[in-house]
């Protein structure tokens, strides 16, 4: 057993920003910070972590092959070890999420569900292992949020949104691009079962739907908020538009869309944050 094993398979960077997220999550949702938002940060820490680790967990063949490095095939943490690690770091986070409220203890123990459900079965689902991705990723605005209670749950709902319907179009595109890799290890993805045309129209709609959604907050962050969000709604559609017309995974990685739009989601949160901040 290595300390630096356990430490690296719940890949601490990728843990601790989507403990900062929640934390702007409820920031975005009331404009304001308490002492308490750190119990967000800790439970999205610790969920997160056991996230990665049944995930590393489940894929330990598939390691053995791709990521030899990675600590279960690299003898660092044992397959078992891995397994209680997770199990242990799920109950932690869920049980210091009921020292927060009940809105906040319900998403933890739905996320750590759908975290075990998504490593052992909806991975290897077309579309679905993708919505699962993409929900967990919305829904730590929505845990945030929920910290306010229900008030605050509604307000940080549009970015919950926002947030879900780009990542469905993002984990589209990432198969787009890899279609021959992913092809290689049986993997059955929306763009190996329906092409990548299929797949790049299918994301260009998703996003349309995350721009409308931008315009929920206007309802209460007002006309500011509408003048920030517009240009960067435009950049967004901007990325994946350039990839429409691509019939094979080589136009994909050209048009960049993917990393594109990875750039336009972080300055739309910059905006939901400076306009929660101000206005």
């Amino acid at each position: 057993m290595q300390v630096s094993g356990y430490i690296r398979i719940i890949r601490p960077a990728n843990s601790v920003v989507a403990g900062i997220a929640a934390v702007i999550g409820y920031i975005i949702a009331t404009g304001t910070l308490v002492p308490e938002a750190f119990l967000l940060f800790l439970v999205v820490l610790l969920v997160t972590g056991a996230g990665n680790t049944i995930n590393d967990w489940s894929d330990v063949e598939i390691d053995r092959v791709n990521r030899p490095e990675r600590p279960i095939p690299s003898g660092a943490v044992s397959r078992n070890g891995a397994l209680y690690f997770a199990g242990a770091l799920f109950l932690a986070g869920v049980a210091v999420s009921f020292f927060t409220t009940p809105l906040c203890a319900a998403i933890a123990v739905i996320n750590s569900f759908v975290l075990v459900v998504y490593a052992v079965k909806l991975k290897k689902t077309p579309f679905l292992g993708n919505l699962a991705v993409s929900y967990l990723a919305g829904s730590i605005f929505l845990f945030g949020g929920a910290l306010a209670g229900t008030t605050g749950l509604v307000h940080a709902a549009p970015v919950f949104l926002i947030t879900l319907l780009a990542m469905v179009t993002r984990e589209l595109l990432k198969d787009a691009e890899d279609v021959e890799g992913d092809s290689l290890q049986g993997a059955s993805t929306v763009p190996i079962r329906y092409g990548v045309r299929v797949t790049v129209l299918l994301a260009f709609a998703f996003i349309l739907c995350a721009v409308a959604a931008s315009a929920l907050p206007v309802s209460w962050w007002g006309p500011l908020y509408l003048a920030g969000i517009v240009p960067v709604d435009l950049f967004i559609v901007y990325s994946v538009l350039r990839s429409v017309s691509c019939r094979d995974s080589g136009c994909v990685k050209k048009s960049r869309s993917a990393s594109l739009l990875k750039y336009g989601m972080f300055a739309s949160l910059v905006v939901f944050l400076v306009a929660a901040l101000l206005l």
